[in-house]
């Protein structure tokens, strides 16, 4: 949401919207750990808005995230597990000034399910949402092209897809991962590309602010 909107703003509308009020109220997006549905936040940031907001522990005007920083399937700096940290915090709210940003968007859409259809979309119109199969071997990411090799699937992931390159002969797509910058390649990720390889080019999500 806010890559599109400074995009197709030229850069001009630079907002900071609250992941806390959409994951919070958007009681149709999905289920909590156990799944979500993207297309349904788009839909909700429509006909509900959402409000400004910022990170943790800081003091920005909105409603900010109010877990801190966690790890996700490795052991690291922050130790407590995102579990732990919703047991301690979820009766905590703590709000400053609140904006309600409302954008005037265009009907959500799905990209098809085409390798050089989702290299135009982003080319276009900027990064999109996609979702994949996470696998046991995908927890460990480091670097390189990710290719599935061992390992049970555990379930479905949504992800940011960036834009795409070839590294030593093999084509990918460069992912914005959710699971903060101590997991893989400082957050990001290399996925194998056009092969719709974990079924990342199986379902590409999108929006168009008007702006």
């Amino acid at each position: 949401m806010l890559d599109r909107i400074c995009i197709h703003s030229g850069g001009k509308v630079q907002a900071h919207l609250s992941a806390d009020n959409l994951v919070s109220c958007c009681y149709t997006c999905g289920f909590g750990c156990n799944g979500g549905y993207p297309s349904m936040a788009w839909r909700y940031w429509v006909h509900k808005g959402i409000v400004s907001g910022c990170n943790y522990n800081t003091s920005e005007a909105g409603q900010p995230y109010e877990i801190p920083a966690c790890e996700h399937h490795i052991d690291g700096p922050n130790i407590k597990r995102p579990m732990e940290l919703f047991t301690m915090f979820h009766t905590k709210r703590i709000y400053t000034k609140i904006n309600l940003f409302l954008c005037p968007v265009k009907t959500s859409y799905s990209v098809r399910s085409k390798e050089e259809i989702i290299q135009r979309e982003i080319v276009t119109n900027g990064p999109v949402e996609g979702t994949i199969t996470v696998y046991e071997d995908f927890m460990n990411y480091k670097s390189g092209v990710y290719q599935h090799v061992v390992g049970k699937a555990l379930g479905g992931h949504t992800i940011r897809i960036l834009g795409w390159r070839v590294e030593e002969g093999t084509p990918y797509w460069l992912i914005a991962n959710s699971w903060n910058s101590d997991w893989g390649d400082n957050g990001y990720v290399k996925l194998l590309r056009g092969a719709n390889h974990c079924g990342i080019e199986g379902s590409i999500t999108a929006r168009l602010p008007l702006l």
